[in-house]
Parts: structure tokens; sequence; C-alpha cells
């Protein structure tokens, strides 16, 4: 018997098959997304996620503010700057006279309801994405040095001033500096605090020209105090719990915003506790 062999090809395989014409691209195609491996690797955490809503040592500082601002209004301050003075307001002579006490205590005076008002707004804002961002202790570093950087400024410019605007200010240029720093890492999700944050930045700016003890240098001292301090301290958010705190820089600052402001507070409470 004879027995015939056949040898499968390629083109065996193909005979009979129609050709199928590659996939064409269309105009539709350009509104598809298209995902990167950049985008794969940096996914963007929300940074309000895990915020305290009640956040401690801003809601500390928001209370103190209100009740000095009661003590002013008890002695009847507000409309006189000797007795600002008197009872802890920034002034030139008296720290050159030695009481640098008073660098930080003007940031706990205010000149107005208005001024006070649109500080603690800012204060609670500002103080809880700081709070969020560098934990509760580095919080007190950030206003204390703010505060001061904001009062050096002022002084060199030899006005009487008051308000916790510098330190606010500061608070601000250190949550910029943390969003830059961290920008492929986080993002904002609620954008209106920028909007509030341009609002009041321009409303103490227009405050600084009608109330004599609010002080556009301590505004800018304190955003440069804020920015220079914030860049330095390392981030608590996204670091291993309470390690942020063994860092030379965050040992440094809190033992000497804390030093600071206990000296600041044996002066201060004297005069504006009667």
């Amino acid at each position: 018997m004879a027995c015939r062999l056949s040898f499968i090809t390629p083109a065996t395989l193909l005979k009979g098959k129609p050709n199928k014409p590659m996939p064409r691209r269309t105009e539709d195609d350009d509104d598809l997304p298209v995902i990167s491996t950049h985008m794969v690797e940096h996914e963007q955490i929300d940074f309000e996620r895990g915020m305290n809503v009640v956040p401690p040592l801003t809601i500390l500082f928001c209370l103190l503010c209100g009740v000095f601002f009661m003590a002013e209004v008890s002695q009847n301050v507000l409309d006189d700057e000797q007795k600002l003075i008197a009872i802890g307001a920034m002034n030139r002579p008296r720290v050159e006279d030695g009481q640098i006490w008073r660098l930080l205590s003007a940031a706990f005076l205010h000149g107005s309801v208005a001024h006070l008002v649109g500080n603690l707004i800012m204060l609670f804002i500002l103080g809880m994405a700081c709070e969020h961002a560098f934990g509760k202790m580095q919080f007190l570093t950030l206003f204390v040095a703010s505060a001061i950087g904001g009062s050096v400024l002022s002084f060199y410019g030899g006005h009487t001033s008051v308000g916790a605007s510098g330190a606010i200010f500061g608070l601000g240029g250190a949550i910029i500096g943390f969003f830059w720093r961290n920008r492929r890492h986080y993002e904002l999700q609620d954008k209106r605090i920028g909007g509030a944050l341009i609002f009041y930045s321009l409303y103490q700016l227009y405050l600084g020209t009608q109330i004599p003890e609010v002080d556009n240098r301590a505004h800018l001292g304190g955003l440069l105090g804020g920015i220079f301090v914030g860049w330095a301290l390392p981030q608590a958010l996204g670091s291993d719990r309470g390690k942020h705190l063994t860092h030379p820089v965050a040992v440094g600052g809190l033992f000497l915003s804390a030093l600071f402001t206990i000296y600041t507070l044996v002066n201060f409470l004297p005069l504006i506790v009667r």
C-alpha cells in the first residue's frame, strides 16, 4: 500500500482564511485616558484622610487668644497703645531693655474683635493642617518660631504690634513648603482651603493699613520663618508612629520652643491676668 505523506506549512494553515486587517486608530481614541507608568508609580494620597478635626494644641492656642482678649476688654486697653504695651505688646524699646518675651506674648493679644475673629478662623484651619502634617508637638515649634519671626521683623520696623497673624502666616508657609516637598505624594481634595488662604492674606494686609497695631512686616516675617522651620522639621505624616520626634531637629526645636513659651508665660501672665 502506498502511503502519502503531507507536511503542514504556514502557508497551509493560512490557506482558506481571510486576512484580518489591523484595527485602525479613530478620532474617538484621542478621548481615551492613557495610564502611564509614572501615574501608576506615583499615586497621590488624600492629605485630609485621617485628619483630626479636633486638633488639641490648636484649640488650646485659640482658647488662650480668646481668654487674653477678654482680659484686654476688661482692662480697657484696646484703644490705648500705652496700655497695650503695658500688658505685653511687642514694643522695640521694651525689647531692647531685655523683655524678649514680648516677641511671643504679642501673638496672644489682638487689637479688635474683627482682628481676633479673623485670626481664630485661620489659626484653626491651618493649625489642624499643621498638626496633621507635622504632629502635635511640632505644631508648638512652628507656632512659636513663626510668632518670633514675625515679631523680629516688626521690631526692626519700630512699630508696636499685637496679633497672631505673624504666626498664622508662618503656619501657612509651613504647609506650602510641605505640599511643595510632597507634591508627588499628597493632594488636597478641598481646594477651597487655597481660596481661604488667599482671602485671609489679603484681609490681613488690609487690616495692616487700618489698625496701627497690625504690622504687615510681622506677616512677612512669620511667613519666612514658617517656611524655613517647616522645611527643616521632619514630617509626622507618612512616617512611623512617633519616629519623627526622635529626629535631632524635632528634639531641639521642641526643647527651645517649650523653654521660650514657659519664659514668656512667667513674665506675661502677671500683666494680663489681674
